[in-house]
């Protein structure tokens, strides 16, 4: 795949630079993986990458996470208001926020629901984002990697070409490069350290604007966004002053999340939660009427027509049991099953296979892929409810 080591904590690359970048996220695409990647630079600072079926979703991380999701949503979004207290609040009255690992990428889902940001803007902010953390990550001389397949975000908002972003990525760090700036970060700030001597060696005008500008606060990158310039060309323009000596490059810390900022809430009492049952088929009537009963005998559910992304949503609410249709479009259930029982979070998890063709050899191949059960269409209620009770507590009676 690409020149690699293993070592105990993950798999090591040296000089992940863009052609081993689209290597690696190319044999995804072909795996079509849905989970999360885990880099991990030698200094610790690390970055995870969200897929859904081989195609980038989101990506965070790195040591400006938020800072540079604030930047961006600033730039793409500028009706959004960002302050600490505005998105906490957001944050406190999302649903189902425990869906979401990221709290960047939640909100970015409730605005675009909320019809507040368009899924063209959601996929500026994201996709500028990833171009800046791959930027960050070629930066470094060895990474480390993990892949989670469990670890997904349960909804997409934009499928991204990895390949695409990448060379957007590798254009920037070339042109970094070519300007004499690779041993500099654009996450660095810019500021006056000799004040009288810029003061007299620059006119007056250049000197409150650069006095003005260098607060100490920005970074390089946060000046292009103030600034709508390219921070390579901001940059260019203070390496003169950088060079002489008169300003200096340092780091900052990251800007405070807004979950620090929310309100303390009382700790509920545990409450014993029903099993949660999914129910995976292309026919809306048919989840309907499979909602319908396993609710009214106080069952959660969930339910999706769309196959595709019917793993992801698995992996992110981990059924107690999964009702799975044989024949969908794109796939099927043999595949999904089979799919299923080679990650370790649903080897043990009872799946029944729906199907309008109840035949032999379709119950023989269901058990070869791991399937717990085979029920028919139209489904009938108490059949339905039998089975349910039958597989779940064969489920809680531990192996020998």
């Amino acid at each position: 795949m690409v020149d690699s080591e293993v070592k105990p904590s993950g798999i090591a690359i040296h000089e992940f630079a863009a052609h081993k970048q689209i290597k690696l996220f190319a044999t995804l695409r072909q795996q079509q993986f849905s989970g999360q990647i885990s880099l991990k630079a030698l200094n610790g600072i690390e970055w995870t990458f969200y897929l859904s079926w081989g195609r980038l979703v989101y990506a965070t991380g790195g040591e400006h996470a938020v800072r540079r999701w604030l930047r961006q949503v600033s730039h793409y979004c500028p009706e959004i208001a960002l302050d600490s207290k505005t998105l906490a609040s957001e944050l406190s009255q999302a649903s189902e926020h425990h869906l979401h690992p990221c709290w960047e990428y939640q909100l970015l889902c409730r605005w675009y629901k909320q019809g507040k940001i368009t899924q063209r803007q959601a996929a500026q902010v994201i996709s500028a984002a990833i171009v800046e953390i791959l930027f960050d990550v070629t930066q470094t001389s060895k990474i480390l990697y993990q892949i989670s397949p469990e670890a997904a975000l349960s909804e997409q908002l934009v499928l991204i070409n990895a390949e695409q972003i990448i060379r957007k990525s590798d254009v920037f760090q070339q042109a970094w490069k070519a300007a004499k700036l690779a041993d500099r970060s654009p996450n660095l700030v810019p500021v006056i350290k000799s004040p009288t001597e810029l003061k007299q060696r620059t006119p007056s005008n250049v000197y409150q604007n650069l006095s003005k500008l260098l607060d100490g606060q920005q970074t390089l990158r946060d000046l292009g966004n103030r600034l709508n310039r390219d921070v390579l060309e901001i940059t260019q323009s203070l390496l003169p002053y950088i060079q002489a000596g008169l300003i200096d490059l340092i780091k900052i810390a990251d800007a405070k999340s807004p979950i620090a900022h929310q309100p303390p809430t009382a700790t509920p009492k545990p409450q014993p939660k029903a099993p949660l049952i999914a129910c995976v088929d292309d026919s809306l009537s048919i989840c309907q009427s499979m909602e319908k009963i396993l609710s009214k005998a106080g069952y959660r559910v969930i339910s999706t027509q769309d196959a595709l992304r019917a793993l992801a949503l698995l992996m992110a609410r981990k059924p107690d049991l999964i009702f799975l249709d044989l024949v969908m479009p794109n796939t099927n259930g043999y595949e999904l099953c089979s799919h299923l029982r080679r990650l370790p979070i649903f080897r043990d998890t009872p799946i029944i296979i729906l199907t309008g063709n109840d035949g032999v050899i379709d119950r023989i191949r269901a058990k070869m892929v791991g399937a717990s059960a085979f029920l028919s269409k139209p489904v009938e209620i108490n059949v339905v409810l039998d089975l349910v009770k039958k597989q779940l507590s064969q489920q809680a009676i531990p192996s020998a």
